[in-house]
């Protein structure tokens, strides 16, 4: 269900975005397993501009990958609507990476050089609906949790 929607984002991006291939150099071959722990599953990125893949995996399945991006939903979001420092997720542990780091440091470099959100523009790509679920989305993630834990 969600895999026609995911197929549509990276296509767009693709074709809107190329400078951001560009910016990955050799990295742009590279997997990219993406871990919002607060979904039933993980995100496969393989960002090549030839045939660019972003694909959900049951967690329980992880395909291979060279690197791991882990965090919650609405960090992992901050960081591709450019509101969040991925440095300051990093060192507070709230953002937790490994395999390739220079993928990773390639990867957050070329999405710190999009001019805007990328979120914004997947939306507006998606079309009014997605425009609407995008805003909400970002409404309920940008409230600090109750409790006063992060």
């Amino acid at each position: 269900m969600i895999q026609p929607i995911l197929n549509r984002i990276v296509r767009d991006v693709t074709r809107t975005l190329p400078e951001l291939f560009e910016r990955l150099g050799p990295h742009r071959h590279s997997r990219f397993l993406i871990d919002a722990r607060d979904l039933p599953f993980v995100l496969l990125l393989r960002p090549d501009p030839d045939r660019p893949e972003l694909v959900a995996w049951p967690r329980r399945a992880e395909p291979p990958h060279d690197t791991r991006i882990s965090g919650r939903l609405r960090d992992l979001l901050g960081l591709i609507d450019a509101q969040r420092d991925g440095d300051a997720l990093f060192f507070s542990r709230d953002l937790d990476i490994g395999g390739d780091l220079e993928a990773v440091v390639c990867l957050r470099n070329a999405i710190d050089d999009v001019e805007g959100s990328i979120a914004d523009r997947v939306a507006d790509a998606l079309g009014p609906a997605s425009r609407i679920a995008w805003a909400l989305l970002r409404r309920r993630h940008a409230r600090p949790n109750r409790g006063g834990g992060r």
